[in-house]
């Protein structure tokens, strides 16, 4: 949030700046780009003060929350004058957009005034408070007293009344449970190439236990299952390698064509990263020896003999097929492993698995249908349905290969510039204010220290709420002196409380875990550090992705 625009000062009947208190300002980096306005948003509710002339105030009283003394004798609505130059330290950009907000209104309609006596301008009514917690509770004089630190402390329930928030599911189809604390989703495409592995299966059935009429459809479909589920046991062998290395799993999802374990980060080592690749199609030979042990003693000819060759034959397919060098199939990670280790750079290894897999996806579209036509049936009509069924089970799984090749080759890109994404490094300089601090006032003392954000603090300095950019941008300038700060605050949950440490993935998981516009960003001790846009960091990341590797 950017907050160094308007005038930061009020400008009804004195035109002296206010007096600075003493307050904290925490150390923070300075700002990387400018500021990202949010769309044109008003605040919540403006206190009654800004609409209706209030009592006099004695002349010399000194207001509590500027520290300078009112003159009675001043006029009650601004000054008329809209060609006043720019306050040199409010920098362009906010204070252009204040200004295309809402143009400045004249000065005998503006605001209306006491027909008899003219009146210092009245600080605003105190906001509302809700009924547990003092987030827009409002200080008067003498509580604000000067700090030499400001914290952030995280009460473990996402702020009053408000529990704390969980991530959300992953989703992705149906749930069928959560085997290691990982969930397991039956994608909607499985539905279909099940109903197609009933029906080819069934063909061959008919051929092999002719006996069977209808119910071979039903064997058919139990093949269907158990195929999937040595698939899923193959999937959980990459899980379970992931987890034994630290390694989080966001989901298991058995697709059209396999399934997919979504590992959240990378090996650390390439030892580790071809251990994980192979234990996948490992486990599927080891299914394979399984099954082909269990057929030995059974009939061949039997629905439990023809069961348990159709699940061999499978499963070893299954391993042959992922044992491919190129991406995205275990094998391609495998060869990435090995020149990730020959050259020191996983990048190299990236690239090369990637290149390879492109490679085998054209080799697929091409010969995978010119093998099966060589292997298939003599039957002219047989060789015209197998050969365009053989092409179209080609040109998708080729499809598959070269996309998920691509695919690789961007992510190893993101990984590669996320370390430049740093917390520290993106956070804005913060100002602390109290929930009744006008709006006008909170912007003279972030531009005095140099600040670009707002963070609104009970009386203890404990951080309540974080004042929004956009929330700034939609309030005109002539009206600042009577919004206070509170009521244009997004309250803090924990989820918004970000430590300046992280960088990188952690980072990027902080705030899709909690997604916000704006985020506390604290030290370890608790200290306040400042405040983290999400657009800052959005723009930080498209402008490393567009350097050159």
């Amino acid at each position: 949030m950017d907050v160094s625009g308007g005038s930061g000062q009020p400008r009804s009947g004195n035109d002296e700046p206010a007096e600075p208190r003493a307050h904290p300002t925490a150390p923070a980096a300075d700002p990387t780009g400018p500021a990202q306005r949010g769309p044109g948003e008003t605040s919540g509710r403006t206190p009654a003060a800004a609409d209706e002339p209030g009592p006099a105030a004695p002349k010399g009283k000194p207001d509590p929350d500027t520290g300078a003394e009112g003159d009675a004798d001043a006029p009650s609505n601004p000054p008329s004058d809209n060609r006043r130059a720019p306050d040199p330290s409010v920098p362009s950009d906010i204070s252009a957009a204040s200004d295309r907000s809402a143009p400045t209104e004249p000065s005998n309609t503006s605001e209306p005034s006491a027909p008899t006596e003219p009146s210092a301008p009245q600080r605003p009514a105190e906001p509302r408070e809700p009924a547990a917690g003092p987030r827009h509770a409002a200080h008067h004089a003498g509580t604000d007293a000067p700090r030499h630190r400001t914290e952030a402390h995280t009460e473990g329930t996402g702020g009053p009344g408000r529990p704390p928030q969980r991530r959300p599911e992953p989703g992705g189809g149906l749930l069928m449970g959560r085997p290691f604390g990982v969930p397991v989703y039956v994608a909607p495409s499985w539905f279909l190439v099940a109903v197609l592995i009933t029906w080819v299966f069934g063909g061959q059935l008919d051929r092999v236990l002719p006996e069977l009429g209808a119910a071979r459809y039903l064997v058919s479909l139990f093949f269907a299952i158990a195929f999937y589920a040595s698939v899923l046991v193959h999937e959980l062998a990459h899980t379970v390698a992931a987890l034994r290395f630290k390694l989080p799993v966001r989901r298991i999802q058995l697709q059209f064509f396999g399934g997919v374990s979504e590992i959240e980060k990378e090996a650390e080592t390439p030892g580790r990263e071809f251990v994980l690749a192979f234990v996948g199609p490992l486990l599927s030979l080891v299914l394979s020896g399984v099954f082909y042990a269990a057929l030995l003693p059974v009939e061949p000819d039997s629905v439990p003999g023809v069961l348990l060759a159709g699940l061999m034959v499978s499963n070893l397919i299954v391993a042959a097929f992922n044992l491919l060098p190129g991406l995205p199939l275990d094998g391609g990670r495998m060869l990435r492993a090995v020149v990730w280790k020959l050259t020191g750079k996983p990048m190299s290894g990236t690239i090369a698995a990637a290149w390879v897999g492109r490679a085998l996806a054209i080799a697929v579209l091409i010969g995978l249908p010119l093998l099966t036509q060589s292997l298939g049936s003599d039957a002219a009509d047989d060789v015209g349905m197998d050969t365009v069924m053989d092409a179209l089970l080609a040109a998708i799984l080729a499809a598959i290969i070269w996309t998920g090749a691509g695919n690789s080759l961007r992510m190893a890109r993101l990984r590669e510039h996320l370390p430049e994404l740093r917390a520290r490094a993106l956070t804005r300089r913060a100002v602390p204010v109290q929930a009744d601090t006008p709006l006008s006032e909170a912007l003279r003392r972030a531009n005095a220290s140099g600040a670009r954000a707002l963070v609104v603090v009970d009386a203890d300095g404990t951080p309540a709420s974080l004042v929004r950019e956009a929330g700034i941008v939609g309030v005109p300038e002539h009206r600042r002196p009577w919004v206070p700060v509170s009521t244009l605050a997004q309250d803090l949950t924990d989820g918004m409380r970000v430590s300046a440490e992280l960088s990188g993935e952690e980072l990027l998981d902080a705030l899709r875990a909690n997604p916000a516009t704006e985020y506390l960003v604290v030290e370890e001790t608790g200290e306040i550090y400042g405040v983290l846009s999400a657009a800052d960091v959005e723009r930080a990341f498209v402008k490393a992705m567009a350097r050159p590797s």
